[in-house]
């Protein structure tokens, strides 16, 4: 899924854009659907929708790069845009395509990686409390769970599990778990629960990676750390991100579901093709999901503006004090895929040379992108209902006219 190119901060302009195309299109995660009786995208580009509620003038490369996302055969796309006072909402085809209902800012959908931030965040809040060190080992809190196959908790960090350092196999990529969950199989294990201490089971059949020290992703790292969240808390991981985060910044769409399938409403169809590389094939369903198989991982539902405020809140200090935040920040190099990993968190450097900060998510049916300056005062959030971008570049594109050709007053 992904490709190796040099440091961001070296490249030329083509590699750079390059490089946020693997971040943002390789979403990280697999994908998972409901019926196979979906309606199919009408033609590239045919109905598709173009709104810009404020600021349109200052939006005009996004907004049109939100209608190259659809002309290349995607459902639909909603994005919202922060800059300074300014909110800006684009959309460019449908929520439904056999109903031609348009994308909305109201629109609920499935955030999945962007999780990530939520549980970074609420372990650098229990070090501030002294509740645990990010230096503790994975062993420490959890004996004898990371064993065997050359996996030893005994010498991970939980720091390196938030940021990807640890070297632990990605139980996402077995690949019978991936039929179950994201491919063929997917229509008869939809529903299925999974409890973390299989997934992490899932991932110990597999030697590391690499050895710790090398950033590699996986979503074993974010199992294991809302499984650390409860043995120091007494409560689950979605308990204390509601606690501490989604209350205090009255973010009112956003929700831990659990083993909730079913999506809050307004929210649009999430259409996937279940990884399968054939040009023409099916498209399904995928709104419902029991998001037990990425748990801590990917399962948190939002909204543009709610994880607009998230980032911004988070960026600007409130939820994290200064140092917290500059271990946040503070990122590895992966050679793997040219991409920097903080904790929680993702950056790179796009093509004009911005620098930037955020998270991106992939479940079935749903691709999301949360991006921000430094000082939170250029955002941008964003979602793809369909889950088969034919071209990275394209995809990407909505990141890169939003920060490259367009100017905050």
């Amino acid at each position: 899924m992904r490709t190796t190119t040099d440091h961001p901060n070296r490249l030329s302009r083509t590699a750079r854009t390059t490089a946020v195309a693997v971040a943002f299109a390789a979403l990280l995660a697999p994908v998972t659907t409901t019926s196979a009786t979906a309606a199919a995208p009408p033609a590239a580009g045919a109905g598709a929708g173009a709104a810009a509620r404020t600021g349109a003038g200052q939006h005009t490369a996004t907004q049109q790069a939100l209608q190259a996302v659809v002309e290349e055969g995607l459902p639909g796309v909603a994005a919202e845009a922060w800059t300074g006072k300014e909110r800006w909402f684009g959309e460019a085809g449908y929520a439904d395509t056999s109903t031609y209902r348009k994308r909305s800012r109201a629109d609920h959908f499935r955030a999945a990686s962007i999780t990530k931030v939520f549980i970074a965040t609420v372990l650098l809040q229990l070090q501030q409390e002294r509740r645990l060190d990010l230096d503790d080992t994975v062993d420490a809190w959890l004996p004898g769970v990371v064993r065997g196959n050359g996996n030893d908790g005994r010498k991970i960090r939980l720091r390196q599990l938030l940021n990807h350092t640890s070297g632990l196999s990605n139980y996402t990529d077995d690949p019978e778990f991936a039929r179950r969950a994201a491919g063929p199989g997917f229509a008869e294990h939809r529903y299925d629960t999974y409890r973390p201490e299989d997934l992490v089971a899932l991932a110990m059949k597999s030697p590391p990676r690499d050895t710790p020290g090398a950033a590699h992703y996986s979503n074993t790292n974010y199992i294991l750390a809302g499984m650390v969240i409860e043995k120091a808390t007494g409560h689950s991981y979605a308990y204390e991100a509601e606690r501490r985060i989604v209350r205090p910044l009255g973010l009112r769409e956003t929700t831990f579901p659990g083993l909730r399938a079913a999506m809050p409403r307004p929210h649009p169809v999430g259409y996937s093709r279940l990884h399968s590389k054939e040009p023409n094939a099916p498209i399904v369903d995928a709104t419902e999901q029991n998001m037990s198989w990425l748990g801590a991982a990917g399962e948190v539902i939002s909204t543009t503006g709610d994880l607009n405020t998230l980032f911004h809140a988070l960026l600007r200090g409130r939820l994290l004090a200064p140092e917290a935040m500059r271990e946040m920040l503070t990122t590895v190099h992966s050679e793997e895929d040219g991409f920097d990993y903080g904790l929680g968190v993702e950056s790179v450097t796009l093509s004009c040379g911005v620098r930037i900060y955020g998270k991106t998510g992939r479940t079935n049916g749903s691709l999301s992108g949360l991006a921000a300056t430094k000082d939170a005062k250029h955002q941008l959030a964003f979602n793809i209902n369909g889950d088969w971008p034919k071209n990275a570049a394209t995809y990407v594109g909505v990141v890169d006219a939003e920060f490259c050709a367009t100017r905050t007053p």
